[in-house]
């Protein structure tokens, strides 16, 4: 990794100077004179919290766009799609890694470490409270960017120092090898750990930015991949003593459900009452919001409505209604869309029309020779005039998942009933009073149940492809290579498995050729 810490420094010194002050990093050239009061430390933490926020479109492109839901090819409107690597799972190969330089995040690591190492080793004038609260939020935020690299690549290189930024270095010391699957996965446990020591008895709720909340969210995705996905590793000398094997403990789903339910029991967090309300510029940080990327027309904006809407020009009085009634702009878009995500009529076709979900996340087209397209409707900020900004928030955690994931536990627990309410608690506010009512079934039936309502709440919220990993079948196999748990391709069609038994080594991603060439100890992924 020896010029890739050479690079991330560089980049990380011209971001940190570049940015505005009230929602930026800091400037490294003058980190010595940086570290000499709380405000000081309130303006760093707010640069990691921007850094996440730049982040965004991140749990999109690892955590769902590989998990057959997404179009590739052309749109409605003939437009090319981007991200048809990933929508078809082809070409992923060493040759094709499809997102490079591990994703970027090692510049955010790197940010974290600085912040950690000062707060663990100076900064004086922080009281003991303050300091605790300062560790709780930077363990917390570096638990999660590893566990992001965890879930996409299986073991990394496990970075808790800053080297180049601080001049404390040894040139020999820039390269490092990939932990194990076994050593990462226990380093993100310990920073989960070290995170809920800081916040102590802290439980403030802070939804645009990282709280206790949010770790214990963490902690329970963690413990629940720990207790269900084995994640292979191989190291240069073909060891593979370091891979993680799926515990199946019933210890890692009690630690899992106990996290879950601080959450619940806080009694600060519940479901909205409309699903449409969630993505309300008028609702901002409501009380199902965990933790969220908070944009603002006035400060800064997404790509969303760019991306997942379609293009005015050509979609405008070209297309029709299910009634067969023209349509104009009826999202009032103001030209912004560019539509380079469409999801499959398949998928869009398996809600329920009387899933209030289903009208409240995409907006549904035919063209004159009867083909299907869509747009989403989740992400369309507020108009100003003439003037369209994106500026909804982008959802990292909520409360549905808490439901959901209370649900996938309580089912590897062997609780029945249990499955049932969490699931009818989703379905509830759905469909209203009316709801479908869920009969706990096997545990294949609860877990497939339990994913579909998971894949029409999470839509373009950076879930479904690690669902599928995560999720097993009747022989604890992951729903990926299930057809069950697949959408066709082409609707009336049999959908196939995501992946194909023989395509196991996609579970994770490949390593990059630059990464592989800067730094000799870095080995490929396992499979590839």
């Amino acid at each position: 990794m020896k010029k890739i810490y050479s690079i991330i420094a560089l980049s990380g010194l011209l971001a940190l100077s570049a940015c505005n002050l009230d929602m930026s990093p800091v400037d490294y050239n003058s980190a010595g004179n940086f570290w000499t009061s709380e405000a000081k430390v309130q303006t760093f933490y707010n640069g990691m919290l921007s850094y996440l926020r730049s982040d965004y479109t991140s749990p999109c492109v690892l955590g769902e766009f590989r998990g057959g839901t997404i179009k590739y090819g052309s749109s409605i409107e003939g437009v090319g799609l981007n991200y048809g690597g990933l929508a078809h799972n082809d070409p992923i190969d060493a040759e094709n890694p499809q997102i490079s330089n591990w994703n970027g995040y090692y510049a955010r690591i790197l940010q974290i470490n600085d912040m950690i190492d000062h707060l663990e080793g100076a900064c004086e004038f922080l009281d003991d409270a303050t300091r605790n609260l300062y560790r709780g939020r930077a363990y917390g935020m570096r638990a999660y960017y590893y566990f992001m690299l965890y879930r996409t690549f299986g073991g990394v290189p496990l970075e808790t120092t800053v080297k180049v930024a601080s001049g404390k270095v040894d040139v020999n010391d820039l390269y490092m090898a990939r932990s194990t699957a076994e050593e990462t996965l226990q380093f993100i446990k310990d920073d989960i750990k070290r995170s809920e020591d800081g916040y102590g008895n802290n439980r403030d709720v802070v939804r645009t930015g990282w709280s206790y909340f949010a770790t214990q969210m963490l902690k329970a995705q963690v413990y629940l991949w720990s207790a269900k996905v084995t994640t292979n590793f191989v190291d240069k000398d073909g060891n593979t003593s370091g891979t993680h094997a799926a515990t199946g403990s019933t210890s890692e789903f009690q630690t899992a459900k106990d996290a879950l339910m601080n959450i619940v029991n806080s009694r600060q967090f519940a479901l909205e009452g409309n699903f449409a309300d969630l993505y309300a510029n008028n609702n901002k940080a409501g009380r199902e919001v965990i933790l969220a990327n908070s944009f603002s027309y006035t400060e800064t904006t997404n790509s969303y409505i760019a991306i997942f809407s379609y293009q005015a020009p050509i979609w405008c009085n070209s297309f029709y209604d299910e009634d067969g009634n023209l349509l104009g702009d009826p999202l009032d878009l103001c030209g912004t869309g560019t539509h380079r995500v469409e999801y499959l009529e398949s998928f869009i076709k398996s809600f329920d029309k009387a899933d209030s979900r289903r009208a409240a996340t995409f907006h549904e087209c035919y063209s004159d020779a009867g083909d299907f397209g869509s747009a989403m409707i989740k992400y369309l900020g507020h108009k100003e005039g003439d003037i369209r900004y994106a500026d909804t928030d982008i959802m990292l955690m909520r409360y549905a998942d808490v439901l959901l994931s209370l649900a996938e536990v309580e089912n590897a627990l062997g609780n029945g009933p249990a499955v049932a309410d969490y699931v009818n608690q989703i379905r509830e506010r759905a469909y209203g009073s009316g709801y479908p009512v869920y009969t706990a079934g096997s545990f294949a039936e609860n877990e497939l149940a339990i994913l579909a309502e998971r894949d029409k709440e999470f839509v373009a919220e950076g879930t479904r492809w690690f669902d599928l990993l995560r999720m097993q079948d009747a022989s604890k196999q992951p729903l990926v290579f299930s057809a069950a748990a697949a959408y066709a391709e082409k609707y009336g069609e049999a959908a196939e498995p995501v992946l194909s038994t023989n395509e196991k080594q996609k579970m994770l991603w490949p390593i990059d050729a630059t990464v592989l060439a800067n730094d000799n100890l870095i080995v490929q992924t396992y499979g590839y």
